[in-house]
């Protein structure tokens, strides 16, 4: 794969001209500034205390309720457009696990065992898992990205960032929100959103979605009859329940409840090779079209509750409680192979919970501020997969062949952190933190054989019954504990009103861990280490103009891969060994401006600009060698260019308010898989248009919203088993493991419009 070079140097320099003052825009300042708009403050909460984001020096993204709303954004997927070098996808075959990278930093696996590179939080309560990570838009205040190593100022060390869902706070009114939108491919949605007062200072409120869409394509055979035979629709139910109590006017309690149940069907891939063992699945017609030999039926059911208490006990002093408890299960059913054979299926179950408490304390003075707290995390993570491969089995004259894999991954974290800043003068500050951070994990694997066809459990397929003792043996059961420190540092100097500078190193790492997939005793794999350095600029150019840009450099250490050893006295083992065995770094810009270009068009955009590539990557060979496969890896789902440019224009009518918007993002070719990439997604743009309504009184909205409207074609996931390329051999590989040719797409949605409609009682 041809590596394009960007060097450090350029984004420095591109960062340099940020700094030095452009002003192509400022031609405009006069006219504009006449009609008396100018840019607004913008809050955030990146640092655990609400500020002006221009003062805070992170690199950050933000996007409040208003702009959600006016751009019809339904997901945190459509986030990804709007935050430079960030990587924001449906995983492969469900439609609510979620793949997250930023700055070429994130977790491809979901198996249980691993942890994300990029943390998720919902009102700084950390979500554990990928599986039910894929968050619809329900009462939401904003969205903010933190781009870089989180830890001396977030509960859980994250290595590549973090991406924070905020929701609204009660108002103390009765209210009542009720919105439906109708659109392409059978959309139909209600949500509800409605509070009311019980007391003058106890409020109760509730948050409810039905999300319905049929299916961008269908499974055009199964050997299961009756099936619902739709492929990538949409079918989930989410509820909210809160309480917010302020006892006294320093204290305020916070009380959540929320379930969410997905059950859209398994998303079935689109084969990109006929297959070699059936002539019942050749390339389908459309990329949303697939075969399948398992049943479509899929679910994922997430539930938790938290409780949050603060108290603000002097003006400069307070203290914060935030206690948390999540589970998720999910039994999901994965057909590798897209066929209606049993070639390579893997039905599985995830099933997971963990509970979360921080202790913060934040002090805030004239030229002094600290944000500093303890951490418990305490994690029990499982699961169960069987590798169906029937017809290898067959051709070795057994029944069957399924490889079954369970276990647990049990975790526990302990950390102290502490994130300050001192004002030295009117324009130097400096700012810095540091954690302690202390892991256990206690791992519990089966890993087997069976020489039969078996499903995770009885009724799995119709008539199905599991036989007892089908189980696998233990081959691993072991323990290990881990510790870190994890420093930032970093200097601020504020050069006037509008511009501030910034430069900061900061450590993050990712914790150890066992491999959920171990076919025998092995040690642990050690943690990620991540270092990076960045610099950069907020300035509002004018009163109209405002560009923030960072140019950054990460190294990413010891990172944990699967070497498959080959074992030439046993071709069915897999011996598949966790290690670290991998190195990388990154190199990159990020810029983003916001321009009122006239009392009523607004203009947006961001750029972000990385070379992310390993340098470093070894494996073994059957005799334990040690092997260089460096050439072989490559950083999966990070672009080197990502662009977004859009407007909104506000047009005031006599019923009320309408907004125009739209936008444009781009995305170069990235890579799907790290070990022998064969499938590039080919760059690519994404053209959004929409326009919303408000009623004079607030009370009425409609708004009517495209998104890629050119219909571009693009993968989000992939899997690829094959082996090696030979173009005399039909596709022009030999057959992979299941003994077919395996190489399959999933694609982000098609051309979608959607009609809007909401009223507040």
């Amino acid at each position: 794969m041809k590596q394009n070079k960007f060097k450090l140097s350029t984004c420095a320099v591109a960062v340099s001209a940020a700094m030095s003052g452009i002003a192509f825009p400022v031609m405009a300042q006069d006219a504009t500034q006449s009609e008396g708009r100018v840019l607004e403050s913008i809050e955030v909460t990146a640092r655990r205390t609400t500020e002006n984001l221009q003062q805070v020096p992170l690199a950050v993204t933000q996007l409040g309720a208003a702009d959600i709303e006016a751009r019809g954004l339904s997901t945190i997927l459509e986030v990804q457009q709007y935050s430079p070098n960030t990587t924001l996808q449906e995983s492969r075959a469900t439609n609510s696990t979620l793949t997250a990278f930023i700055r070429g930093v994130g977790q491809e696996d979901p198996l249980w065992g691993y942890e994300s590179g990029v943390g998720i939080y919902i009102d700084d309560v950390y979500i554990a898992r990928p599986q039910g990570a894929v968050l619809d838009i329900l009462n939401i205040q904003r969205v903010e990205v933190l781009r870089g190593p989180q830890g001396t100022l977030y509960g859980k060390n994250t290595v590549g960032g973090a991406l924070k869902y905020v929701t609204k706070r009660m108002t103390g009114e009765a209210e009542l929100d009720a919105g439906v939108t109708f659109g392409s491919y059978g959309q139909n949605d209600l949500k509800l959103v409605g509070q009311m007062p019980v007391t003058d200072n106890f409020y109760v409120g509730f948050g409810y979605a039905n999300l319905n869409r049929d299916g961008f394509g269908r499974f055009l055979i199964s050997d299961l009859p009756g099936q619902n035979r739709e492929n990538y629709n949409k079918d989930l139910q989410a509820y909210r329940l809160t309480a917010e109590y302020t006892p006294t006017d320093n204290v305020f309690i916070h009380f959540g409840y929320d379930k969410t149940e997905d059950t859209s069907n398994s998303k079935g891939g689109y084969r990109l090779l006929p297959s070699l063992l059936t002539n019942s699945a050749p390339v389908p017609d459309s990329i949303y079209d697939s075969y399948t030999s398992l049943p479509t039926k899929n679910k994922v059911e997430t539930e938790g509750m938290n409780l949050t208490m603060e108290w603000d006990v002097n003006n400069s002093t307070t203290l914060k409680s935030i206690t948390s408890r999540r589970e998720n299960y999910s039994p999901v059913n994965i057909d590798f192979d897209n066929t209606p054979l049993r070639i390579f299926d893997v039905p599985a179950i995830y099933e997971d919970d963990w509970l979360t408490q921080e202790f913060q304390l934040n002090y805030r003075a004239d030229n002094f501020k600290v944000v500093s707290g303890l951490y418990y995390y305490d994690s029990e993570s499982c699961g169960v997969f069987d590798a169906i491969l029937e017809r290898l089995g067959q051709s070795l004259g057994a029944a069957g062949l399924t490889r079954e894999v369970s276990g647990c991954s049990n975790s526990k974290s302990t950390a102290v952190y502490a994130d300050g800043s001192y004002q030295l003068n009117d324009q130097w500050s400096v700012s810095g933190g540091i954690r302690y951070t202390k892991d256990r994990k206690e791992s519990l694997v089966r890993n087997g054989l069976i020489f039969a066809t078996v499903y995770p459990e009885s009724g799995w397929v119709p008539g199905y019954v599991r036989a007892p003792g089908t189980g696998t043996p233990v081959v691993l059961d072991d323990s290990k504990d881990w510790s870190k420190v994890t420093p930032r540092i970093g200097v601020e100097y504020q050069a006037s009103d509008s511009t501030m500078y910034y430069a900061s190193y900061s450590e993050g790492f990712k914790s150890g861990t066992f491999n959920p997939r171990a076919e025998r005793a092995e040690p642990a794999a050690n943690p990620e280490d991540v270092q990076s350095y960045e610099i950069g600029v907020k300035t509002d150019l004018s009163s109209t103009f405002r560009l923030n840009a960072a140019a950054f450099m990460l190294d990413h250490k010891n990172r944990q891969y699967i070497s498959v050893i080959p074992d030439p006295n046993n071709a069915a083992a897999l011996n598949q060994r966790l290690g670290n065995v991998g190195q990388s770094d990154a190199t990159g810009a990020e810029f983003e401006f916001t321009w009122l270009a006239s009392d009523r068009l607004s203009l947006f955009g961001n750029v972000g600009l990385i070379n992310a590539k390993f340098n470093n990557v070894f494996s073994f060979d059957a005799n334990l060698n040690q092997i260089d496969i460096t050439d072989n890896f490559v950083i999966t789902n990070t672009p080197k260019r990502t662009m977004n440019v859009g407007f909104t224009y506000d047009m005031p009518v006599s019923t009320g308010d309408l907004v125009a918007t739209g936008n444009y993002s781009y995305r170069s070719k990235y890579s799907l898989t790290e070990l022998g990439n064969v499938l590039e997604q080919p760059g690519y743009g994404i053209l959004n248009l929409g326009i919303h309504w408000t009623s004079v009184d607030g009370k009425w909205t409609a708004g009517l919203h495209g998104k890629n409207l050119t219909e571009e074609e693009f993968l989000v996931g992939n899997y690829a088993f094959l082996g090696a390329a030979n173009a005399s051999l039909p596709n022009g590989y030999a057959p992979g493991l299941g003994g077919d040719t395996t190489l399959i797409g999933y694609y982000g949605a098609p051309r979608t419009v959607s009609l809007s409609l909401g009223y507040k009682f």
